[in-house]
Parts: C-alpha cells; sequence; structure tokens
C-alpha cells in the first residue's frame, strides 16, 4: 500500500473553489457553460488543476461572459 494515496479518515478532503453555479447549460456558438462560463474541458478537469490554474481561469471568467449569447439564460 502507498503512503501517498492513504488519507487520515479524521481529515475531510479540502475544498476545491469553483465557479460553479449549478446552472449548466451550454451556449454551442462560444462553447461555455452559460452557469459558470467555463469550457466543458475546463469543468471536466477541474479538480486535476493546481490552485494556480484555477485562479487564472477563474480571473478570466468576467471576460467571457461577453463570449456568450444574451439572449441565453445567465448571460445578461
Amino acid at each position: 500500500m502507498s503512503s501517498t494515496v492513504a488519507q487520515n479518515p479524521q481529515t475531510p478532503p479540502r475544498s476545491i473553489a469553483t465557479p460553479c453555479i449549478k446552472v449548466c447549460i451550454v451556449d454551442g456558438a462560444s462553447s461555455l457553460c452559460l452557469g459558470c462560463f467555463r469550457t466543458l474541458s475546463e469543468i471536466a478537469g477541474w479538480s486535476g488543476l493546481t490552485d494556480d490554474q484555477r485562479a487564472a481561469v477563474i480571473a478570466d471568467l468576467p471576460a467571457r461572459r461577453s463570449r456568450a449569447d444574451p439572449a441565453l439564460p445567465g448571460s445578461a
């Protein structure tokens, strides 16, 4: 058994910051989720990103809002 895999059962896992608001609708034109404005690949790989990588994506999210169709829910 590898000691790098074992976790202390008394310690809860560290939470990961996420912009998800549980509104999962992908705009086909921009390929962005209209809830959080991440791409599907960013969403799928979110837990594997470093804190710095997640912070960089989160910092870019406000600029992505303008790429989504304003007529769609969440993009206004």
